[in-house]
C-alpha cells in the first residue's frame, strides 16, 4: 500500500529527514515513536504534501501511484487520511457542510453519485456514534470552541465518515486525558479493516493499549533506526532511548 524508500526532506537549508524506508501493507498497523525533534511529524506533513518541507531524494508510493507527484487534494481523494497534532479551526463552516462537501468530493473522483440529505444525514448519524461525538457538535464550525478532546474525537469522526486507505495520525494521543483516549483509540481500532492501514505516530505506550501495532518504529535523527514488534513499546516506556540512541552512528 505504501512504499518509503530513501526519502530525504529538509525546511529551508536544514535536512530533517535523512533516508527513511518504510513498507505499509493492507491490514497492517504501524507504531512510529522517538525523542522529541526525531522528524515524526515531518514525515507526517511530507506524505500528506505539505509544501512547506521540500523532498530532496527518494520515493514514495501510494496504491501504486508516485505520491510525490499528487497535489494535496489528490492524495485525500486516493485515501490518504491526515490526523493532525493540532486540529485547527475553521470559522463559519459548519462541520455537516464540510463533510458532505469532503464525502461527496470523494465520491465524485471514484465517479458515484452525490448522497442525498437524508444519505448524508443517516452516515452522519452512525458514524458520530463511533467515536461518541456529541450530535451537536456537527451543526457547529468545525472544532471552534472545541474542547482537545472533542477536536481529537471529531478529527476520528472525520476519519471514520472518509474511509481512508491509510490513516496517519500525528501523536493523535496529546492533550487527551484517560476517557477521552480510550474513546478515540476505540474509534480508530473500530476502523481499521484488512483493506486498510494505520500509522501512528506517539511518544506514549499507552495509546497501543488500545491501538495495537504490527510494528513499532523508532525514528531518530532524520532515520528509522530499530523496528520490532508491541513489546518494543513497552521496553522504550521502560527503559527510554538511552540504549538505541548511544549505539547510533549517522
Amino acid at each position: 500500500m505504501l512504499s518509503i524508500k530513501n526519502l530525504h526532506a529538509s525546511i529551508g537549508e536544514k535536512p530533517i529527514l535523512k533516508g527513511i524506508n518504510l513498507e505499509v501493507k493492507a491490514g497492517e498497523v504501524h507504531a512510529i515513536m522517538g525523542p522529541n525533534g526525531s522528524g515524526k511529524s515531518t514525515l507526517a506533513s511530507v506524505l500528506a504534501g505539505n509544501e512547506k518541507f521540500t523532498v530532496t531524494d527518494g520515493s514514495v508510493e501510494f496504491l501504486g501511484q508516485n505520491l510525490m507527484e499528487l497535489s494535496i487534494e489528490d492524495r485525500a481523494r486516493l485515501g490518504l487520511f491526515l490526523g493532525f497534532q493540532y486540529p485547527v479551526e475553521i470559522p463559519g463552516v459548519t462541520m455537516a457542510n464540510f463533510m458532505k462537501m469532503a464525502v461527496n468530493e470523494q465520491r465524485k473522483f471514484r465517479g458515484e453519485e452525490p448522497l442525498t440529505a437524508g444519505q448524508f444525514l443517516k452516515l452522519m448519524k452512525q458514524k458520530s456514534a463511533v467515536v461518541e461525538l456529541d450530535s451537536k457538535l456537527t451543526s457547529r464550525a468545525v472544532n471552534e470552541g472545541f474542547s482537545g478532546g472533542e477536536k481529537k474525537k471529531n478529527e476520528i469522526f472525520q476519519m471514520a465518515m472518509l474511509e481512508p486507505k491509510l490513516a496517519i495520525l500525528d501523536e493523535t494521543d496529546s492533550g487527551l486525558d484517560i476517557d477521552a483516549l480510550r474513546i478515540v483509540a476505540t474509534g480508530v481500532t473500530k476502523l481499521h479493516t484488512p483493506e486498510n492501514a494505520t500509522v501512528v505516530i506517539t511518544h506514549y505506550q499507552r495509546l497501543l493499549d488500545y491501538i495495537v501495532p504490527d510494528f513499532v518504529h523508532v525514528l531518530y535523527k532524520g532515520q528509522i533506526i530499530y523496528s520490532g514488534d508491541k513489546s518494543l513499546a513497552l521496553k522504550l516506556e521502560k527503559e527510554g532511548y538511552d540504549w538505541l540512541i548511544n549505539d547510533y552512528k549517522e
